[in-house]
């Protein structure tokens, strides 16, 4: 004989009660979208600096009221005018400073390779979306922005210091005429001016981008490992 009885059933769960699904684990040091944009952008940007100027500098006297200049690219220099350049040079030589040949200046043979090796460097930043590849590549950038001042600077140094006294023409003892890196500097009856053209105006932009996607990366991701 069977005995039936009531069969005891749980309770239904509302939606509410019920234990949410596990949550997919995140893949730590990988880049969000706005991080990856940036470092994108950051990488891009650069490539502007193989067909516009660097740095520009001018030199302005009472007889040369419309200035002479020259503009620094990322392999070569030349005068802001045809005559520019030559017109500068011959002015040099009466300081017995050297003869400003681009070709002599090894530096602008090396520099498109360099840039060219920071935008794929860049680039393959912004494919892996590692918060560490992100982090080294800024570290070779800046390094070699650094290193680039550096050197333009030295290369002012040595042009303005470094004179020939046998071939000067006009001799001021103790002056020299290195140009300044940055702003205005008066030297004899000129009035010489040195800023960033509109390709290192680029750069300086490509590395804040570069800064910026670093801090929105540590910023998403809190205290996570790289």
């Amino acid at each position: 004989m069977t005995v039936s009885g009531p069969v005891m059933q749980a309770p239904a769960m509302s939606v509410a009660e019920r234990p949410a699904s596990p949550a997919l684990p995140r893949r730590r040091g990988r880049l969000g979208t706005g991080a990856t944009v940036l470092t994108g952008l950051a990488a891009l940007l650069p490539a502007f600096m193989f067909v516009l100027p660097l740095w520009t500098i001018r030199l302005v006297a009472p007889q040369y009221p419309e200035g002479l200049g020259m503009h620094i690219r990322i392999n070569t220099i030349e005068g802001l005018t045809p005559t520019d350049l030559g017109n500068i040079n011959g002015l040099n030589h009466y300081i017995g400073m050297r003869v400003i040949l681009p070709d002599a200046i090894p530096e602008l043979a090396l520099m498109p390779w360099i840039l060219a090796g920071i935008i794929g460097l860049g680039v393959l930043t912004m494919l892996l979306r590692r918060r560490a590849v992100l982090l080294a590549w800024i570290g070779v950038y800046a390094s070699a922005a650094i290193a680039g001042m550096a050197d333009f600077w030295k290369w002012g140094y040595d042009y303005g210091h470094n004179l020939d006294a046998a071939t000067a023409i006009i001799k001021v003892p103790g002056m020299s005429y290195q140009p300044p890196l940055l702003g205005s500097k008066q030297l004899l009856n000129f009035t010489a001016t040195s800023w960033p053209a509109s390709g290192g105006v680029l750069a300086g932009l490509s590395l804040a981008l570069a800064v910026a996607a670093v801090v929105l990366a540590f910023r998403k991701s809190g205290a996570e490992p790289v």
